[in-house]
C-alpha cells in the first residue's frame, strides 16, 4: 500500500523503527491541501485549503506497518485516514480528526519533522511557511 508521510514519519530512520517494511519511495505533492500543526501534541496535520501544496514522502507500506501507524497516530481518535489518488494509484495519508488551532511544534518534535526533510529531500522553506502562517 502507498502511504504519504508530511510530518515525524518522513524521518527515514523512526519511519523503518514503526515500519520495517516501509520503502521510501520519492518526495510528491499533495495540491490544495496546507500543512500545520495543532492538537495538544502540536503535532503536524494537513487540512483543505485551495491553491495550496503540502510537500511530503511517499512511502510503500504492508499491512502490518499499517496496524503500526494506526496505533502511533491513535487511529481513530486523534487521525483519521485520508485517500487521494497519485496518477490513478491510492494513497493513504492520516489528518487530525479535531481541528483545533495553530500551535507551534516542539523544538524535538520541529527538529525530527526537519531531519525527515533532508531525508526525502524536501526544501525546508515548505515547512518555515507553514510554521509562519
Amino acid at each position: 500500500m502507498l502511504y504519504f508521510a508530511y510530518g515525524s514519519n518522513l524521518h527515514h530512520f523512526q519511519m523503518k523503527r514503526r515500519c520495517k517494511d516501509s520503502i521510501f519511495l520519492k518526495k510528491i505533492s499533495l495540491k490544495n491541501f496546507r500543512l500545520t500543526f495543532r492538537s495538544k501534541y502540536r503535532a503536524a496535520d494537513i487540512e483543505q485549503n485551495k491553491n495550496s501544496i503540502v510537500h511530503g514522502g511517499l512511502f510503500e507500506i504492508s499491512k502490518s506497518d499499517e496496524k503500526k501507524l494506526d496505533i502511533y497516530e491513535d487511529f481513530p481518535f486523534l487521525y483519521k485516514k485520508f485517500y487521494f489518488l497519485y496518477y490513478g494509484k491510492k494513497v493513504m495519508t492520516y489528518t487530525m480528526v479535531r481541528k483545533t488551532s495553530f500551535k507551534f511544534p516542539t523544538e524535538r518534535y520541529l527538529n525530527v519533522v526537519k531531519k525527515g526533510y533532508k531525508d526525502c529531500g524536501l526544501n525546508l522553506k515548505y515547512l518555515k511557511k507553514a510554521l509562519n502562517d
